[in-house]
């Protein structure tokens, strides 16, 4: 994975940071995995804007992503890394030795013509799918499921990865991306390696056209609105957002811990940072 610096042939170019694409090696997706995307942009279902800032973006098909790996004990060949609108990681196109064909996130080390497998028979390499009992201490996983069954939903992001710290008794112990350290069931499945894509954190996309086509509406500064529309708004000239800082609903902002209380709370050994 690599990114380019764009010629500056247009103002919109002379700061962008783009990835080079050089390890997709299919421009089409299959065409059994993908349906059609209706987003929300935002709205529920009475219509009303519950999440600011969404909207327009470019049409998306969605790809069936296969976080259970429950299709264990059968081998499958990689056919292809191919690019995903909905989601930061490139994804990986399986075919089983059955005919079938699967996508999963694309591990960082995995190449076309290589063969994963999911199972707890399955080695401990880049792609393949293990319980965490199978999985030997200090390995870098993704995908991991929060209860064993519910499918992956730990470390997906483009370049993440979890560490596995160890077991004890009938637990494991995983350090997560964000730095938190937390237990799972040892029953639970997880994938071996890092997330590809790497370097999106690094790529700037030099103008506000390719953020629009991402589907992010603009934002308004809450000191340029009126005392009426926000807790930071009127006053003559630049009066600031003056202290403390609030969101538009008057609720404590900036450094006030937001987190709900959790059933799973117990299952956290150490916050994040």
């Amino acid at each position: 994975m690599g990114l380019k610096k764009l010629k500056p042939v247009t103002p919109g170019q002379r700061h962008a940071v783009v990835p080079d694409y050089a390890e997709l090696t299919r421009d089409k997706p299959e065409k059994g995995l993908v349906v059609p995307h209706h987003r929300s942009v935002g709205r529920n279902s009475q219509g009303r804007v519950t999440s600011r800032h969404r909207g327009s973006g470019h049409k998306r098909r969605y790809r069936w992503i296969d976080f259970a790996r429950e299709k264990t004990g059968v081998p499958a060949r990689v056919a292809a890394v191919e690019y995903d609108p909905n989601r930061s990681a490139w994804i990986t196109l399986l075919h089983y030795a059955d005919g079938e064909k699967r996508y999963i996130l694309a591990p960082l080390e995995l190449r076309v013509g290589d063969t994963v497998e999911a199972g707890p028979g399955a080695e401990p390499k880049a792609g393949n799918a293990l319980p965490l009992e199978r999985i030997p201490a200090g390995t870098f996983v993704h995908n991991v499921e929060l209860r064993p069954g519910s499918k992956g939903k730990v470390a997906r992001a483009a370049g993440t990865a979890a560490q596995l710290l160890g077991r004890e008794e009938d637990r494991a112990i995983l350090r997560l991306p964000s730095g938190e350290i937390r237990v799972f069931a040892l029953g639970c499945m997880a994938t071996v390696g890092r997330v590809s894509n790497p370097d999106h954190k690094n790529v700037r996309h030099g103008k506000a056209g390719r953020v629009r086509h991402l589907g992010r509406r603009p934002s308004v500064r809450g000191v340029a609105m009126g005392a009426d529309d926000h807790p930071h708004g009127g006053g003559e000239g630049r009066t600031g957002e003056g202290r403390p800082s609030k969101t538009p609903w008057g609720k404590l902002a900036r450094g006030v811990p937001t987190r709900k209380s959790k059933s799973s709370d117990s299952k956290i050994l150490k916050r994040r940072k």
